[in-house]
């Protein structure tokens, strides 16, 4: 997806989020609407670098005219943190989401994102963890030069996030090589593919986020269906803290029923972007 086009669809969702929160008090869970926290959207972008708007630009390493020449884009942007780079091979997750209404704070918020990236790279038998001081996902975080694997830059207010994380999974990482990343210059980035020698597909990774995700935020999350695709099914996924993931195939290509409850073990959608649904996940004791 075209950096500009999603980054207007982040804005365009992240208002009415926060023009929501001005109406009136944070619903109770369980009443009519109120288990709605937000949507996010999982995409793959062209190449284009991103400064975040406490950034400095002498971390971009290279002249507009030689962007061009290499077909990227360049945006000085309102998240936080410095300049990345985005691309082809890269999974981005924008989650627009109401943090008051899933009940945490901001910082609780990072750590969420961080370890439910942690855990993903672990299903590639990846050792990943944290940094203090500098947030993202790191490999071999406690030697000399870690290498970053996953950025995180967030906006937020009222509580209301946009922007998100960056997950190189069989990333160009040459494009790297234009920039200081995230401002650094004694830090490497490395990606799935790098440190383990497959080649996984970006579908295969986005279920993995979305499994741990949900569980990080123990929160609900759903595909939306905009709009009927011309052929193949369209999907649902529902990943619970507890029990793993329940994946249900909806519709066929003629808009059917769901093949007599038929479960299916992989996700399958003819569209590389995925917006989908975040409610929350209410525990109930009895």
């Amino acid at each position: 997806m075209d950096y500009k086009t999603c980054w207007d669809l982040q804005q365009e969702l992240f208002d009415a989020g926060v023009a929501r929160k001005r109406t009136g008090p944070i619903p109770v869970p369980g009443a009519d609407g109120a288990d709605d926290a937000g949507t996010v959207l999982l995409v793959e972008h062209p190449p284009v670098y991103t400064l975040g708007k406490s950034g400095h630009a002498e971390n971009l390493l290279v002249n507009q005219e030689a962007l061009e020449a290499m077909g990227a884009q360049f945006f000085h942007i309102d998240r936080g943190g410095d300049i990345t780079f985005h691309g082809p091979g890269q999974l981005v997750c924008y989650p627009i989401l109401d943090l008051e209404r899933i009940g945490i704070g901001l910082r609780e918020y990072i750590e969420a994102l961080e370890e439910a990236v942690i855990r993903t790279v672990a299903e590639y038998g990846i050792a990943a963890g944290r940094i203090a001081g500098a947030s993202g996902v790191w490999i071999d975080p406690g030697k000399a030069r870690p290498r970053k694997i996953c950025a995180i830059g967030v906006r937020s207010s009222r509580y209301v996030t946009m922007h998100g994380f960056a997950l190189n999974v069989t990333t160009d990482l040459e494009w790297f090589s234009r920039i200081n990343p995230c401002g650094f210059t004694d830090r490497g980035v490395t990606s799935i593919a790098a440190e383990t020698g497959s080649q996984p597909s970006i579908q295969e990774v986005k279920q993995l986020v979305i499994r741990e995700l949900a569980t990080a935020l123990q929160c609900e999350i759903t595909a939306v269906r905009e709009r009927r695709p011309a052929k193949g099914p369209g999907i649902s996924l529902i990943s619970h803290p507890e029990g793993g993931p329940e994946r249900r195939f909806l519709n066929d290509a003629t808009g059917g029923g769901d093949s007599g409850g038929q479960r299916r073990n992989d996700i399958k959608t003819n569209n590389d972007n995925w917006k989908l649904n975040v409610k929350i996940y209410v525990k109930l004791k009895l």
